[in-house]
Formats: C-alpha cells, sequence, structure tokens
C-alpha cells in the first residue's frame, strides 16, 4: 500500500472542518481534499480486516474511501473526532460491499467461494448455510476483536491482573472460576479479587 500523509491534529482537523462548513467554494474544496487525504491512511488501516476476502485491496479501498467522504461531508465537529465517526462510516461501506457479494452469490451457486477464513481455508456459501447462517463478516471480525482483547491483555495489565481474568473468565485455557474460587486459590478475600477485576476491566476498555 502506498505511503499516506500524517493524520490531522485536532486543532488542524477542527479548522479545516470550519472552512468546509463556512468558507468560500474555493476554501470548501480545499479543506475537504485534506480532510480526506489526511484520513486515507484510516480507510487503509480499517481495510486490513478484510484483506482475506475476495476482493481486490484496491477495490476495497476505494470503497473505503467512499465512506470517508461521506463521513467528511456529514461529520458534526461538536461530536468528537472526525477519525472516530468516519471508522463507522468506512467499516459500514466495506460490510455493505461484502454483505452485497454475499447476496449475489446466492443466485449463481451455493457451492462458489465467498472468501477465505484466517487459516487460509476456503469458506463456499453451503458451509455458512450448514452452520445456521453463521454470518461470516461477523466471525471476522469476532476473530479480530478477540485478537485485539489479547493483545491488550498483554499491553494494559500486569501480570497478576492477566491471571485473575484469565482464571474468571477462562482465558489462556484456563479454566473459569467465581470470585470466591479465584480468592481461596491466590489466598485473598472474594472483595480484592473483585477490584482488582474491576480495575483490570477499565483498563481493558481503555487500552480497547
Amino acid at each position: 500500500m502506498k505511503t499516506f500523509q500524517k493524520p490531522l491534529t485536532q486543532s488542524e482537523e477542527y479548522e479545516y472542518v470550519r472552512l468546509l462548513r463556512e468558507g468560500s467554494c474555493e476554501e470548501a474544496g480545499r479543506a475537504k481534499d485534506i480532510l480526506i487525504e489526511r484520513n486515507l491512511r484510516l480507510v487503509a488501516h480499517i481495510v486490513k480486516k478484510y484483506q482475506n476476502t475476495d476482493e481486490e485491496i484496491d477495490d476495497l479501498i476505494s470503497i473505503g474511501t467512499i465512506g470517508l467522504i461521506k463521513a467528511v461531508d456529514t461529520f458534526d465537529c461538536t461530536k468528537g473526532r472526525l477519525a472516530t465517526y468516519a471508522c463507522r462510516c468506512i467499516d459500514n461501506e466495506l460490510l455493505m460491499l461484502l454483505r452485497g457479494k454475499k447476496r449475489t452469490s446466492r443466485e449463481v451457486s451455493l457451492y462458489e467461494s465467498i472468501g477465505q477464513d484466517r487459516e487460509g481455508n476456503e469458506i463456499r456459501l453451503m458451509d455458512v448455510l450448514e452452520h445456521e447462517q453463521t454470518d461470516v463478516i461477523e466471525q471476522m471480525e469476532y476473530k479480530a476483536n478477540v485478537k485485539k482483547l489479547y493483545e491488550a491483555l498483554e499491553l494494559a495489565l500486569t501480570e497478576r491482573e492477566r491471571y485473575i481474568l484469565s482464571l474468571r473468565y477462562g482465558l489462556f485455557g484456563q479454566e473459569e472460576l467465581t470470585q470466591n474460587e479465584v480468592g481461596k486459590m491466590l489466598g485473598i478475600s472474594r472483595s480484592y479479587v473483585s477490584r482488582i477485576e474491576k480495575k483490570a476491566l477499565g483498563k481493558l476498555r481503555q487500552c480497547m
């Protein structure tokens, strides 16, 4: 993928959004171009989630860019940062494309490939139907979120916090235990386990 320009600072973004809404036609046009160009790396980042589908990367970036343009056109700067809003618009545009392709594939053949899983195994529409209409896109999103969660566990938590959460929620192959059971195992009170768990979950929410 190409090298993209650095994102705008918050003050720069605010100024260009203001010019887009309140400036002259020339100022608004230039501001829109800058807002799009300086957020293209966001499109490339989101497209990575869908790189195991049958779609070409360049096509996915083109569709994602449409979502970015829509975000710039409809963004309200009083409701946060453009990047946060644009992420949803870009994601929605890509999901619409992939789900549209899935509907079209039903008309062609139940045995036609609709993509690959992360291990490189082919996914057919028939496989989806045989598994109670499991949404392949949702599976991909779920796997990506699980990966982010495990990365956040390593980055944001202490070894003790990570161990307690792994016992409480059955992570890293551990058996899922109650707070009482964890407390007895570690020689601490249930309320202390609860405090550590609550603090650790707060750290994860911030990291995610």
